[in-house]
């Protein structure tokens, strides 16, 4: 087997196993999984930028800016409005850093990024077992 073939399998084996989890995933896990997909990418970029690798660093900071673009999308404004509109904010500026990292090369702002995202993405695991309890048919 040649090295192509081998990292097109895995690419699909990854592909089939992410589609899996996605479909059978509930509201509150599929924002925990953009939320660590943000992250993942962004720590990609920064490893990608300093192995020099300018064309695979940018296509994984416009994933990552995809990501966050998708967790603005999904806040729900009538929830609590205040949250909401930290959070729309916040994903407004991370997006912003996003792109000038990608523009300048920019380490520090990448790991700003990451440094931003991670209280977010520990909170909203941290609330899952209220969210389990809150969900109609479940009884806690």
């Amino acid at each position: 087997m040649t090295n192509t073939y081998m990292r097109q399998a895995s690419a699909m084996y990854q592909q089939t196993r992410a589609e899996g989890r996605v479909e059978g995933a509930d509201p509150h896990q599929l924002i925990a999984m953009l939320l660590d997909g943000a992250i993942e990418r962004i720590a990609q970029a920064r490893s990608l930028l300093r192995h020099g690798d300018v064309p695979a660093k940018g296509a994984v900071i416009t994933k990552a800016v995809a990501i966050v673009g998708e967790l603005r999308a999904s806040l729900n404004h009538e929830a609590d409005a205040t949250l909401t509109q930290r959070l729309d904010s916040l994903y407004d500026y991370i997006n912003r850093r996003l792109l000038f990292a990608q523009l300048n090369n920019d380490d520090p702002a990448l790991a700003e990024c990451i440094r931003l995202l991670e209280p977010v993405r520990d909170g909203w695991n941290g609330i899952r077992d209220a969210y389990l309890a809150g969900r109609p048919g479940n009884v806690a």
